[in-house]
C-alpha cells in the first residue's frame, strides 16, 4: 500500500501528464504538436524576447528539439528569429502577426479545456491546491 506522499506524487506526475495529453489532443487540429503550441504559449506571455535556450528551457525539451521545433513554426510564419542587440551569437524569438493570432486560438482552447474540466471543482479549493503546487515547484526549483 503506498502511502499518501508516494500516492501524491504519482497522481501529481499522472494529471499533469494527461492534462497535457488531452489539451495536446484538443489543440491537434492546429498542427503545431505540444512543443509548438506550448512554445507558443511562452513567447506570448512573456514580458521580454525568449532566447532559443531559455524557450527550450522553459517548454521542458533539450535545445536541438527546441530548434526543429522553431524551424517548423518559423516555415508557417508563427514565429521569427532575431539577433540580439547584447550578443551577436543569441537567436530571440518573437510571434509574427499570424502567431499572435494562433496563440489567441490556442488560449481560447485551453480556457475551454480548463472549465470543462474544473467545472465542478469547489472554487476554495482549487486555491488551496493551486497554491499548494506553487509552494512545491517553488522548493523543487529552489532544490529543496
Amino acid at each position: 500500500m503506498q502511502n499518501i506522499q508516494e500516492r501524491f506524487s504519482s497522481a501529481l506526475f499522472h494529471t499533469a501528464r494527461v492534462w497535457r495529453l488531452s489539451l495536446d489532443k484538443r489543440l491537434k487540429h492546429l498542427g503545431l504538436g505540444q512543443a509548438g503550441w506550448t512554445a507558443i504559449a511562452l513567447i506570448a506571455k512573456s514580458e521580454e524576447p525568449l532566447s532559443q535556450s531559455e524557450l527550450a528551457l522553459r517548454v521542458g525539451v533539450e535545445g536541438a528539439t527546441m530548434v526543429a521545433t522553431i524551424d517548423r513554426l518559423a516555415a508557417a510564419g508563427l514565429v521569427e528569429r532575431h539577433v540580439s542587440p547584447t550578443d551577436r551569437r543569441v537567436r530571440l524569438i518573437s510571434l509574427t502577426q499570424a502567431g499572435s493570432a494562433q496563440y489567441q486560438i490556442v488560449r481560447a482552447e485551453a480556457e475551454i479545456f480548463r472549465r470543462e474540466l474544473l467545472a465542478g471543482v469547489d472554487e476554495t479549493m482549487l486555491l488551496k491546491v493551486t497554491e499548494l503546487l506553487e509552494s512545491l515547484r517553488e522548493a523543487a526549483e529552489a532544490g529543496k
